[in-house]
């Protein structure tokens, strides 16, 4: 469907076809009328899907062409899990607005928090975000919700997986005028966190699901080679970097291997960069920042680089270590492919890292075969699954039943009681046998 069919601003359409965008995704038929129109929404797609789009114009839309609920309060807030994914989000309202009156403000962390509040002290009219931040500034009084006219939760699933859950709740009770619009993004909106979440803050909701997050990716190829051990794994690594590759991210699950490995690329002429939550703000920044110029044709990170990011150029994803949680793998795996572009994501796997492959298994309903290199096949071959124990079978000598003959030689209580051990037990005790 193009775009034109949704009524849209001339200047939204514009801004549209000067970036390319001609047609829309599946997600995008069905979320941006509804949006349009004042619903609240409950959606999920797969990654690479076009979602940020799908929120992004009808915000524009009514901020184009509708008047305000108030002149001081921001009109629009945008929640995402991380910082990255929250400057992705702000990037790309940056290019649609073009000429626009429209301002944005991105309130994340790591930054200052005093120059952020004289940021908001000049009334943007949308401000993109992390909860914990934005709960942060509401605590002090830096910024007031009561006539917040659109809320949106992307990737809400992982804000909850992060902790945010009482800043979600904060910003939700703050955002309190009646006639308030919220869109809800998750990768499943059938968890039960989920479930609680979007009837705390949805009001008749649409539910939009546009592809299962399980279903396979299809311009995807998916690879898994067995290793001994992380002197292995790390010469595995070594192998597949030396191969052509446009770019590559790698996902490792310490931040301590993150900034091992890039530095190791490094060292063997593979341009790398780290990117985990313990570096400084300005760090992460130029990390992507690099990895976006293809400065850096390598980036090592942990999962916080698994959700949202839309990089153009990734043609591989290596999972140095499976995540702990299988719905993470897709998650990662889905930096890949995307736009119709074809990718290779390839995951190393060793005795710690089986019990999560066989997670990832079932979760996607299919049994991976396994690929080796020349010079480097590994010893190991997998975990046999542990034997139920049989149930002990029933053995009718352990079991006898009473014989007659033991049956009459059980001793019998004399029902003639002894006058004496009556009055006894009406007086509270049992009487001694006398000696003669």
């Amino acid at each position: 469907m193009s775009f034109s069919n949704f009524g849209l601003d001339k200047r939204l359409t514009t801004s549209l076809e000067h970036l390319g965008f001609h047609q829309a995704t599946p997600i995008q038929s069905e979320a941006i009328p509804v949006a349009i129109a004042g619903k609240d929404i409950l959606a999920s797609s797969q990654t690479g899907s076009g979602k940020t789009i799908a929120f992004l114009l009808p915000i524009m839309q009514r901020l184009l062409r509708q008047k305000a609920f108030s002149k001081r309060d921001p009109r629009a807030l945008v929640l995402a899990p991380t910082r990255e994914l929250a400057m992705q989000v702000y990037q790309d309202f940056k290019k649609l607005t073009g000429a626009s009156r429209l301002n944005a403000s991105l309130i994340v962390g790591g930054e200052s928090f005093n120059d952020q509040a004289k940021v908001l002290r000049k009334e943007p009219d949308i401000i993109i975000g992390t909860p914990g931040r934005i709960s942060d500034h509401l605590e002090h009084r830096h910024i007031f919700l009561n006539a917040l006219e659109v809320l949106v939760l992307d990737e809400a699933d992982r804000m909850l997986d992060l902790g945010f859950a009482t800043a979600l709740r904060h910003i939700n009770k703050a955002a309190d005028h009646r006639k308030r619009q919220t869109m809800l993004f998750s990768a499943t909106i059938d968890d039960k966190a989920i479930k609680n979440l979007s009837v705390e803050v949805l009001q008749d909701a649409k539910r939009i699901e546009i592809g299962r997050a399980i279903d396979k990716h299809q311009n995807i190829t998916q690879q898994v080679y067995l290793a001994d051990h992380l002197d292995h794994k790390e010469s595995l690594l070594k192998a597949i970097c030396s191969r052509p590759f446009e770019q590559m991210l790698i996902f490792t699950a310490t931040k301590v291997d993150c900034d091992r490995l890039s530095a190791l690329l490094t060292e063997n002429n593979v341009p790398a960069s780290a990117l985990h939550g313990d570096m400084a703000q300005s760090a992460r920044n130029k990390a992507m920042d690099d990895f976006k110029r293809t400065v850096s044709k390598v980036l090592v990170a942990t999962d916080i680089a698994a959700r949202g990011l839309d990089i153009k150029h990734v043609s591989h994803v290596v999972n140095f270590d499976l995540p702990k949680h299988p719905e993470d793998y897709i998650h990662r795996i889905g930096r890949t492919g995307r736009a119709g572009n074809d990718g290779l994501a390839i995951s190393l796997v060793s005795k710690k890292d089986w019990p999560s492959l066989e997670r990832i298994q079932l979760l996607l309903k299919t049994k991976f075969s396994f690929s080796e290199l020349e010079g480097l096949v590994a010893r190991f071959k997998g975990l046999k699954p542990a034997k139920a124990k049989p149930k002990a079978k029933y053995n009718p000598t352990k079991h006898k039943k009473v014989t007659a003959k033991k049956k009459a030689t059980k001793k019998t209580p004399n029902k003639k009681l002894d006058k004496s051990f009556v009055e006894a037990v009406d007086v509270g005790h049992i009487p001694m046998k006398r000696k003669k």
